[in-house]
C-alpha cells in the first residue's frame, strides 16, 4: 500500500520541520509549505490525502486556503493547526476542515487523528 500523502502548510519553520521529519520516520510521505501560494500548488500537483493547515500563512490566509482545498477536492482532509481555539474551530470546521489542533501539537495526539482518518478513509 502506498503511504499516506501529507503536506504541512505553516510558516514556522522549525516546527514544520521537526514535524516532518517525525511523520517521516512514521512512515507518511510528507511535503511542507511555508506560504498560501506554494500550498495550493502543491495540492492541485500533488493531490495529499491529509492537509495539516496553520490559520496564520503568509499571503493568504489559512481560511482561504482551507475554502480552496475544498473547491479543488472535498476529499482531502484538512486538520487545521492554531494557536488557540476559539470561535474559530467551529468557522473552520462549517467551512471543511474535519479536526483542529492547538500548537504545539502533540505527536501522539496527531497520530491518533492521522489514524482515525486513514480508517475512515479505508486508507489503512
Amino acid at each position: 500500500m502506498n503511504p499516506i500523502k501529507l503536506l504541512i502548510v505553516d510558516d514556522e519553520e522549525e516546527f514544520t520541520s521537526a514535524l516532518a521529519e517525525r511523520l517521516r520516520l512514521r512512515h507518511y510521505d510528507t511535503r511542507v509549505a511555508s506560504d498560501g501560494e506554494v500550498a495550493v500548488s502543491k495540492i492541485q500537483e500533488e493531490r495529499p490525502d491529509i492537509v495539516l493547515l496553520d490559520l496564520h500563512i503568509p499571503g493568504m490566509s489559512g481560511l482561504e486556503i482551507l475554502t480552496r482545498i475544498q473547491a479543488m477536492d472535498a476529499s482531502i482532509q484538512v486538520i487545521i493547526l492554531t494557536g488557540s481555539v476559539g470561535d474559530i474551530a467551529e468557522l473552520t470546521m462549517r467551512a471543511g476542515a474535519v479536526d483542529h489542533m492547538i500548537k504545539p501539537v502533540d505527536i501522539e495526539n496527531l497520530l491518533e487523528k492521522l489514524q482515525g482518518i486513514q480508517q475512515m478513509l479505508g486508507l489503512d
